[in-house]
């Protein structure tokens, strides 16, 4: 049976939040395209759009990208991908983008994330916003922003949870059976 262990709650995750939205107002001038990773970078995004608009004063635009055509596996899957809807409602040439997600472990994802925001523009610049940095890249990719950074093994899976009123949310680290 699989072994769970919480590691970080509710508190934690609105404490990295927090200071992740400091972070990426702070660092340039200009006010950032948030661009969250369909599933969980989703919800990362619309949290920190939240939190920076308190900063800012206003809210930053905001967008969401598909990834799954991009992928470099897809032709290895059994069944073809469920591609979610990309909605980027403006051109993100000469923009600073800050691309959001909840896990990065090889790279693989935000490569693709790479190749797919190509299609609405050529931002000025990319960053990237991850809740959880884990290891193990296969890619020459790194997170700019990563409140938790975890030593985890090949065979671990890091789980970010969600609630809608924030009370339950979790990181969660899943470790294989023990023989």
């Amino acid at each position: 049976m699989t072994e769970k262990e919480l590691l970080y709650g509710p508190g934690d995750i609105n404490q990295a939040l927090s200071s992740m939205a400091t972070d990426i107002t702070k660092r340039y001038s200009e006010i950032p395209f948030l661009i969250g990773i369909r599933r969980g970078g989703v919800t990362i995004s619309e949290r920190l759009s939240d939190l920076m608009s308190a900063i800012l004063g206003q809210k930053p635009a905001s967008g969401i990208i598909d990834i799954n055509l991009y992928r470099d596996d897809w032709t290895r899957a059994r069944s073809f991908p469920k591609v979610g809807r990309t909605e980027i409602p403006f051109t993100l040439d000469d923009r600073r983008v800050v691309l959001v997600d909840d896990v990065l472990y090889t790279g693989r994802t935000v490569r693709a994330a790479l190749d797919a925001i190509t299609e609405f523009g050529r931002p000025a610049r990319v960053e990237l916003a991850v809740l959880v940095d884990r290891g193990h890249r296969e890619m020459p990719i790194q997170a700019d922003y990563a409140p938790f950074i975890l030593a985890t093994s090949a065979q671990e899976m890091v789980e970010v949870n969600f609630s809608a009123d924030g009370l339950g949310d979790e990181i969660i680290l899943l470790k294989p059976p023990k023989n």
